[in-house]
């Protein structure tokens, strides 16, 4: 692949182009191409012809809310080329539409054709990942059939079946065969002097299971304007700060961002929610820790999010134990998966539970909810939830047996299940990792959050003085030990992690400043955390790396060991500001800002850890999601912690 990917999304749906507008199949990579939906890949081909030849670029297409570019025949100066092409295409739900413009420069009649190859390969998104895993799929079979307007592909697999029908206005002079499965729309156009001709293309997903009624928008133009009337709906009464522009463009962009990646979801009693997924190209999905951080991160100013997230995490919350799924009673889920690979059990991720933080951070964000909006009827729906959410902590958990929530490797999914889930990113500073079951630092911060936000609410809402009692001990005795067993005094700085042994994990982390967001730290660990963070080890001049620079286990280019991520990065401003330490929390947030200045005022889900100091620009790191909810929550917690002026 030369070209880059232009990823455009509209809720669970969204489509990756080349600067063409071209879609080629490409099966590898840090970010794949094509339409897809609940997971799988409804257009794998959509390649343009010009009088049988690929044509050439006058204006690549351009991010934004839908893919615009201009084409022309490929000729010289001695022969301009005949027509211009004025390509742009758009996604809806479970759709990708394209108007196509062709327009004459000749001042005498002329005949173009053009020709649109298209294919559905249906493949799941498990198999394109670089990870050289491969899927067996008995039984599977691929059709195609000619409709009237164009062409419909259907994937069949036992009892799975998905569709993608292919339609134009006007409808084409031919379907041909291409030889590879593949089928060829073409028309030819004859066009007056300096005539223009104008094609409108829908392609319709109908993942397995799908049978709504869709409505799918007559033109990108129709399309943008769709997305842009839910922008403005979800940015409405947001007031952004006069006095700092530049962060006030970052949440404007990240509220953009959050209403077009909000995605389906199911409540307890089957009522329809949107929540926020975790991010686009690869988790277009419901991931339980990206969703309550997101909506965490937007309570403030946009509480919709809370209120959707809470009861559809509540619906998947786990009612038995299931080894596969790292299922426990009580437990709330990490993540969701709609494709092929997870309805047959080949990937675990249907509902995969493997996750030590989102129990706790689902209680952290249902008493920021009550608190934060008065609405006390969600909190007394829920109170079976968040009992039984509490149940987990202490028992499956571990905060009973062990002191702590512990989590083990998981060999069928994640080695790591707190929020740095890498195989590599629970490590010493020399780089090893550790033995036996880990207990992450950052998760026993959510914990302690979460026992005190839940006492909070079982005495004020739910009138059990008891279970009240009962949990702020718990929580007490929680901060005690952890500052007993995880401080090192000779960094004056929290360890990642315990092993299996209770020995600390000494790599210095940025996990640190979440147990300041949290308020696990007394206020002279606390302050001393704060200021570390910001020594230049750590921070970057864009933001606070995962892990310091000078460490063996260091690397900028690491996903987890030594990148910066903004959501981390929220998360340390928060507990700065807790602190007291706001200067250092402007420091943060100024930082991101900037990086998110030099990439059109949108943060990405992390950035490599290269310092500013030698890198006057944000360097991209390479497999990143480019539209993540928390990242695009950010600014808006940024803004709280810094106040507007």
């Amino acid at each position: 692949m030369t070209d880059r990917h232009h990823l455009l999304v509209h809720g669970g749906t969204f489509a990756a182009v080349g600067d063409r507008g071209d879609i080629s199949g490409y099966r590898g990579g840090s970010a794949p191409d094509g339409m897809f939906v609940r997971d799988a890949r409804h257009l794998s081909r959509w390649q343009l012809t010009v009088d049988g030849a690929v044509p050439d670029t006058l204006t690549p297409v351009t991010d934004g809310d839908t893919a615009s570019c201009v084409l022309v025949p490929r000729g010289g100066r001695d022969e301009p080329p005949a027509c211009t092409l004025f390509r742009e295409q758009a996604v809806g739900d479970s759709s990708f539409v394209e108007a196509l413009r062709v327009t004459s420069n000749r001042p005498v009649p002329t005949t173009v054709r053009l020709a649109v190859t298209a294919d559905a390969d249906f493949t799941d998104q498990f198999e394109l990942r670089a990870d050289h895993r491969t899927y067996t799929k008995p039984g599977a079979v691929r059709s195609r059939r000619v409709l009237g307007h164009g062409v419909e592909f259907t994937y069949r697999r036992g009892e799975w079946c998905s569709v993608t029908s292919v339609t134009a206005e006007p409808r084409p002079d031919a379907v041909e065969e291409t030889g590879t499965g593949a089928r060829r729309l073409v028309w030819t156009l004859d066009l007056a002097a300096h005539g223009t001709a104008e094609l409108i293309l829908r392609v319709v997903a109908r993942p397995h299971g799908d049978k709504r009624a869709l409505r799918v928008p007559r033109s990108p133009a129709a399309l943008r304007e769709r997305l842009r009337a839910r922008e403005a709906d979800f940015m409405e009464g947001v007031a952004l700060p006069s006095g700092r522009p530049e962060l006030a463009a970052a949440c404007a962009r990240g509220l953009a961002d959050l209403a077009a990646l909000q995605v389906p979801a199911t409540g307890p009693d089957g009522e329809e929610l949107r929540v926020p997924a975790a991010g686009a190209p690869w988790f277009q999905t419901l991931l339980g820790r990206d969703a309550l951080l997101t909506s965490l991160f937007a309570l403030p100013y946009r509480p919709r999010l809370a209120a959707a997230t809470l009861p559809a995490l509540a619906a998947t919350q786990a009612t038995e134990a299931a080894v596969s799924e790292v299922a426990q009673p009580g437990k709330i889920v990490h993540e969701v998966r709609h494709g092929e690979l997870a309805h047959f059990g080949q990937v675990p991720y249907g509902r995969y539970y493997g996750s030590v933080d989102a129990t706790p951070l689902f209680l952290v964000l249902l008493g920021a909810y009550v608190e934060q909006t008065g609405d006390t009827a969600l909190a007394r729906r829920l109170e079976p939830h968040a009992r039984a959410a509490v149940g987990w902590m202490l028992d499956h958990g571990g905060l009973t047996s062990r002191g702590y929530l512990v989590y083990r490797a998981d060999q069928g999914g994640l080695a790591n299940q707190n929020w740095k889930d890498s195989p590599g990113a629970i490590c010493s500073a020399e780089g090893t990792r550790p033995h036996g079951p880990v207990t992450a630092a950052g998760a026993q911060g959510y914990a302690y959050d979460a026992l005190r936000r839940t006492a909070w609410l079982a005495r004020t809402v739910w009138q059990d003085g008891t279970y009240a009692d009962l949990l702020e001990q718990a929580a007490g005795d929680l901060r005690d030990r952890f500052q007993r067993d995880f401080w090192m005094p000779e960094h004056s700085f929290p360890a990642l992690a315990l092993d299996g042994r209770g020995d600390q994990v000494d790599a210095l982390a940025s996990d640190a400043g979440h147990l300041l967001w949290s308020g696990l730290l007394d206020k002279e660990y606390g302050e001393q955390v704060g200021r570390r963070l910001l020594e230049p080890d750590f921070f970057s001049g864009w933001g606070v790396r995962t892990l310091a620079a000078g460490q063996p286990a260091y690397h900028p280019l690491s996903y987890h060991r030594g990148s910066v991520w903004p959501h981390d990065n929220a998360l340390i401003a928060l507990g700065l500001a807790r602190y007291g330490l706001h200067d250092e929390a402007r420091a943060i947030a100024g930082g991101l800002v900037d990086a998110a200045a030099a990439t059109g005022h949108r943060l990405p889900e992390v950035i490599a850890g290269y310092g500013r100091d030698t890198h006057p620009e944000p360097v991209p790191y390479p497999h990143a999601c480019v539209r993540e909810s928390r990242s695009a929550s950010a600014p808006l917690a940024l803004l709280t912690a810094v106040g507007g002026v």
